[in-house]
């Protein structure tokens, strides 16, 4: 491919800014190319000719594209809330149920909306997130297979690994515990996915 058309890397840029500011993601070369109905080859040539005239910059890695855009909401800083214990009946982040804030760079969290839960016993162990570790979660109401949500169960908040088991119809919340054992729900209210894990280290 020769020509390289201005008006679709203007387009390419537009929907990597709106995956990444909705999702928190930045697109794969190959969803790039199904949104355009482009091959990959002609996504990764269209990648080299905008990074070569300073449009984008781009790392290793099928996501590894970086926008001014994305660059200037990198360098945010976010005062991300520290969540309590939940009061019965009250929303996570009413004001109560916040402790305090911490100040955490947006690079390394991305894009959303986030707060930050204190871990409680260890049914997470396996999945190295012990008791009193800080966990910060993105605020979604869905989830991915085998993501790490916050469940809210009876007005509680719930760390587990999230699985939706179509064929019965169920929702299975794994504990990362040898220990003990799995619990299903009909539905569950996610409150968000777990995307870092803030840690002493002994």
């Amino acid at each position: 491919m020769r020509y390289k058309s201005k008006e679709l890397m203007d387009c390419i840029i537009q929907f990597v800014d709106s995956e990444y500011s909705n999702l928190g993601r930045v697109p794969t070369q190959q969803q790039i190319a199904d949104k355009f109905n482009i091959t990959k080859q002609s996504v990764g040539q269209y990648l080299k000719v905008m990074a070569n005239n300073g449009l984008i910059k781009l790392n290793s890695g099928s996501r590894g594209i970086l926008t001014e855009k994305m660059q200037k909401s990198n360098n945010e800083i976010l005062n991300i809330p520290v969540v309590g214990s939940v009061a019965c009946g009250t929303p996570l982040l009413a004001e109560q149920n916040i402790d305090r804030y911490i100040s955490i760079p947006k690079s390394l969290v991305g894009h959303g909306n986030f707060f930050i839960l204190v871990a409680s016993g260890d049914s997470m162990i396996n999945a190295n997130i012990s008791n009193g570790d800080l966990v910060i979660v993105r605020q979604q109401e869905t989830a991915e297979q085998g993501q790490i949500i916050v469940a809210l169960l009876e007005n509680e908040a719930t760390l587990k690994r999230y699985y939706l088991e179509k064929g019965k119809k169920r929702v299975r919340l794994h504990p990362e515990n040898d220990n003990m054992e799995d619990m299903f729900f009909d539905n569950v209210v996610i409150q968000g996915v777990a995307v870092k894990v803030i840690k002493d280290l002994v």
